[in-house]
Parts: C-alpha cells; structure tokens; sequence
C-alpha cells in the first residue's frame, strides 16, 4: 500500500513536466474587429521579431480552424487579417517564433510580429503584431498594433485574445502522443 502512495506521488511530481517538452501544433488567425475605432499606434520597430527566429517553411501546416474562418468572413463585424498554422517545440521556457505576412520590404512585412508560448500547468502565450501600412519604397507610413498575453490557455481549446480593434483566435495542442516517463523498479518496491 505505501508503494502505491509513493508511485501515486512521484507519477504526480514528474508527470506534468514528461508531458510538458515537445511539438506542438498552433494555429492563429489574427482578425480586425469592424464596429471598433482603429487606433493606430507607434510605427513597428526595426527589431519587431524581437530575435526570435522566422517561421520556416518546413513548420507551416495546413490550418484547421477553417469553420471559424467561413464564420468570420460571413460576418461583417471581422476581417481576417492572417491564419497560419505550424508546429513548435514548446516546453518550459518560452519559445518565440517570428511571423511576417505579404510581401517584404526593407525589412517589413505589411503583416508582422512575434508569438511567445510557455507550457507550465497552463500555456502562456504572449502576442505582439503589428498591421503596417508601406509605401512604394517599403517605409512604414503607418501601424496598427496588437499586444496581449494570456497565462491561462487549455492545451487543444480555441482562445481569444482581444487587443480591441484587432484580436486574435489561437489554438495551441500536442502534436501526438508524449510517452509517460519509465519509473525504476527499484522505486515502486519501496
């Protein structure tokens, strides 16, 4: 019986942070809400990705939310401003990703910004874009930005963040299965 109690502690101890370390899959659709006033903010920074790695190609999936987006678009209250979908390696420390949408120039994309997550006993996620306008010769004429955080994100719960005039829909889960760690023998006979 003080064998169960022990494996039942040590199983509650070390399982959350066996399951925390691994891919996940995200999904984000960044939305301008229609019925609130823009607010335009300073220009988007130079270092907008805050030295967080761009978004490769290789970790882009094929979005799922797609009923969302039909919702979304067949309303006039939203505009869909960005959905993509990829997957992470997230864990307990954050892990940023850098995304820039259209075309790029001089360092700008007309959509940018980056997306922090943290897996602890919820997912962190911290949020920071900005919609920029840009000129012919690729300067910033003027920026739109949406910051928010959320410490209290279900794993595979759709969330959404509302920045005011721009809000955002994120999805985070595990991609697959993530093996319960193997306790030692020796452990359990004690």
């Amino acid at each position: 019986m003080r064998a169960i109690r022990n494996l039942t502690l040590l199983l509650a101890l070390f399982a959350p942070a066996a399951f925390a370390e691994g891919p996940y899959q995200v999904e984000m659709i960044l939305v301008r809400q229609n019925a609130v006033q823009a607010v335009t903010s300073p220009f988007a920074p130079e270092n907008w990705s805050a030295g967080a790695p761009r978004l490769e190609k290789a970790a882009e999936r094929p979005p799922m939310l797609d009923d969302e987006i039909t919702r979304l678009q067949a309303t006039p209250s939203y505009t869909v401003l960005l959905h993509k979908a990829w997957q992470q390696q997230v864990g307990s420390e954050p892990s940023r990703i850098a995304l820039g949408s259209g075309e790029e120039q001089f360092g700008h994309f007309p959509i940018e910004g980056n997306l922090s997550i943290t897996e602890g006993r919820f997912i962190s996620v911290e949020a920071n874009f900005w919609v920029n306008q840009l000129d012919g010769n690729g300067s910033v004429l003027q920026s739109e930005q949406f910051r928010q955080s959320n410490s209290n994100m279900k794993a595979g719960q759709l969330t959404f963040l509302d920045g005011g005039h721009l809000a955002v829909l994120l999805k985070v889960t595990p991609a697959g299965m993530r093996k319960v760690p193997v306790m030692d023998p020796e452990m359990m006979e004690q």
